[in-house]
């Protein structure tokens, strides 16, 4: 590695200049003594970082300044916000505590400081610490939502300069953005931020596909522009001819969202039709802005016929995040589909800053969404569960989906999100009221719990004082609040159960002379494989276990005391060895005896870029990086990562892997593809579906392949044969 020469004099001139270009974005929110308190700020996160440098050999105190920038200009916080994002690493990394913070800076910054720092400490290696976390984290944003904020411009700032980290921490830290930080920033209307953070991740998790997107883009852009200027010209001239006064422009839609549109309709790039976006911005005062928009609406589907499935109008009902913007899809000049976005100026800076913005214009618009939501938080963490990952579940589902409005019989709008049953409108309503809820009338109509609402749906509860929560209401309520109810209900249930349970086990190992303590209890519900010791009691009480079951246990305890050392240091030996260096798993190497497996979800073969991930009862399964389950993987476990390479392998070992081909169907189809894959290439078939429609021809076949290589030329091959449209690798077997 190249020696990284110090110039003390160059850096000091750079923090000099860096801190300057913050204050400058910091001005239009200074007031007095503002200016002080960042100065502050600066200086303790200046001589606190002072010995620490970043991977790419940096000065620390580079990272703060980049984040309360982002703070500043991208999401238009604060000076409270710009001094905790100066100082959110110091109370982590260096020997100022809390309490020093708190004397200098006052308690609103030290909460939000403390919402910002790790949790320390050991942890049971069956929880996930990165959930523990984002639980802390979102503890912190019923009180304060300025933490989340500024975790998403340190997330921000991290995912732009990562490429100087290891590659499993890549790994680790992309899956997490994707995985929570790109969704909260949707849901706080931070689209840029939200996109940004989709794009970087996809950078490090799928590289090649990035890359293939970005020069596509690239190779269309002088055409892609001179389409726009065509497009938008006549609207110009209308609006001005109109005496409307507005900014009409195009802008590329993400890497992400095409990549998203590629795969989910199961077409070439080349067919992705809207790869921008025309903006038109107006504006106009307040009490006009809906008229303007609707008016502007008009003139662009006089100009271009619009799709009427297409039209998308959160004007009149805003987003749960504040958005509020109306999108039409119309027919362009040349036979392509183009999305139009029409908004106000002040709409427009409530997309772009979410909600920095929406508390700036709170005044003239109380009844915001987002104070919905964030009550619906609220509601979600004063019930928190035990598990911090089924928390981070639940409360993920509720960050990404549409929302659908269902009225109450009086008329009042309820926001759900999409797919929501009737049982999660009762819960919604009151929580009492979704307890007891038998039943619901959807338009005038009887429907059971379960049924799915639509979008304008008026909804009346049936309620009945003898019913309480079913453990099967937990299948089909979608938000987070009427989960977490449920379950608290069903919990304080089982726990009175548990309780009775409790004091037979205690008798029944009495007469088995086993001593009832922490560790026994422990070993009994791993043996009976319960999650924890109140599944255990709640069992013993409704007579699943009985004493049999635990003389088996008794048998089996002194036989595996002997294996289970010697399992566990070999987990341990292996946990160990993942912090180190050089240390890869070579797959596919005779020479190197670890036990590893490749994961039916993503079936990866030589060539692909691949890690390791350590689970708990079968040793280690490999996954590619771009494998639909690795990033809940890596953002939850990134402890439990390994990084892996494949070894240089003999070309007779062959590896499972899916084509999805789609064509026109013809006489012969099936019998040249068989001809290419068998004869031509010498590949085995696993297995084989077909299905023809309408003279459309579907097939999925499952092959075994030496490496990418063979793959990418065997699908090249198959392309060639006259009627096939398309072929694609597809993850699993599933």
């Amino acid at each position: 590695m190249e020696e990284y020469v110090i110039d003390i004099e160059a850096e000091n001139k750079e923090i000099r200049k860096r801190y300057r270009a913050l204050l400058r974005a910091c001005k239009p929110t200074l007031q007095k003594g503002d200016k002080q308190q960042i100065r502050k700020a600066f200086d303790l996160a200046l001589e606190s970082h002072k010995d620490m440098r970043r991977k790419s050999g940096e000065p620390y105190i580079y990272h703060p300044i980049a984040v309360a920038q982002i703070a500043a200009e991208e999401i238009g916080l604060g000076t409270t916000s710009i001094v905790c994002a100066l100082l959110h690493d110091v109370v982590e990394d260096t020997s100022v505590t809390l309490q020093d913070i708190e004397e200098q800076f006052g308690k609103k910054v030290v909460r939000i400081i403390d919402g910002l720092t790790k949790i320390s400490g050991i942890f049971d290696p069956n929880s996930s610490m990165q959930a523990e976390n984002f639980r802390k984290m979102l503890l912190t944003l019923a009180d304060d939502v300025r933490v989340i904020l500024i975790k998403l411009a340190d997330r921000l700032h991290n995912m732009r300069t990562m490429e100087f980290m290891a590659r499993h921490k890549q790994l680790k830290i992309a899956s997490e953005t994707s995985y929570l930080y790109a969704p909260l920033a949707h849901r706080l209307g931070l689209y840029a931020i939200k996109s940004e953070l989709e794009d970087l991740s996809m950078k490090f998790t799928d590289p090649d596909t990035y890359k293939f997107i970005a020069k596509k883009l690239n190779e269309k852009k002088a055409e892609r522009e001179k389409f726009i200027v065509d497009f938008v010209t006549p609207i110009q001239e209308i609006l001005a001819d109109e005496g409307i006064h507005a900014s009409v422009f195009g802008r590329p839609k993400s890497i992400h969202s095409i990549w998203n549109k590629m795969r989910k309709k199961s077409i070439p790039f080349e067919e992705v039709y809207d790869l921008f976006a025309i903006r038109i911005i107006i504006d106009t005062d307040d009490e006009k802005e809906k008229t303007e928009c609707w008016k502007v609406y008009s003139i662009v589907t006089d100009l271009y016929r619009p799709n009427p499935d297409r039209l998308r109008d959160w004007i009149s009902s805003p987003k749960a995040n504040g958005y509020e913007s109306l999108h039409t899809t119309v027919m362009g000049p040349r036979g392509q589909w183009v999305e139009v976005q029409i908004r106000t100026r002040r709409m427009n800076e409530i997309a772009e800053k979410g909600f920095a913005a929406h508390w700036k214009y709170k005044e003239s618009n109380s009844d915001n969404g987002l104070d919905q939501w964030i009550q619906k938080v609220r509601d979600i963490l004063s019930n928190p569960e035990s598990n911090a990952m089924d928390f981070v579940d639940d409360f993920k589902m509720n960050l990404f989906s549409d929302e659908i409005f269902i009225f109450t019989p009086k008329g009042t709008l309820v926001q759900l999100p999409n797919g929501a049953t009737a049982l999660d409108f009762a819960f919604e309503i009151h929580t009492d009221i979704g307890a007891t809820c038998i039943g619901a009338k959807v338009n005038h109509k009887l429907v059971p719990l379960s049924h799915e609402l639509q979008n304008g749906d008026q909804v009346e509860i049936i309620t009945s004082s003898k019913q309480t929560p079913k453990e099967d209401w937990l299948n089909f309520v979608v938000t987070a609040k009427a989960k977490s109810k449920i379950k608290s209900s069903l919990k304080e249930e089982k726990r009175k159960v548990a309780e009775d349970g409790k004091e037979i086990l205690e008798r029944k190992l009495k007469s088995l002379k086993i001593t009832y303590n922490t560790e026994n209890i422990n070993k009994i519900s791993n043996f009976f494989k319960y999650p924890s010791s109140q599944e255990l009691f709640y069992n013993v009480a409704k007579g699943t276990i009985d004493i049999k079951n635990l003389r088996d246990f008794v048998a089996n305890e002194r036989s595996e005391d002997a294996n289970q050392n010697q399992f566990q240091s070999h987990i341990n030996g292996l946990v160990e060895k993942i912090n180190k260096k050089d240390d890869t798993i070579l797959i596919g190497d005779d020479f190197q005896k670890v036990d590893y497996t490749l994961a039916p979800c993503c079936n990866p073969i030589p060539g692909d870029d691949i890690f390791g991930f350590l689970t708990v009862n079968d040793g280690i399964k490999i996954h590619r990086t771009s494998c639909p389950n690795a990033s809940k993987l890596m953002a939850n476990y990134g402890y439990r990562i390994l990084k892996a390479k494949w070894a240089s392998l003999h070309n007779n070992v062959a590896f499972l892997t899916g084509l999805k081909i789609v064509g026109i169907d013809d006489v012969g189809l099936v019998n040249k593809i068989t001809t290419i894959i068998s004869q031509d290439f010498k590949v085995n078939i696993r297995s084989l579906s077909i299905s023809s429609n309408e003279g459309i021809f579907d097939g999925d076949i499952m092959v075994f392949v030496n490496d990418t290589a063979q793959l990418d030329s065997l699908i090249k091959h198959l392309k060639q044969i006259p009627g096939i449209t398309g072929v694609t690798r597809y993850e699993s077997e599933n």
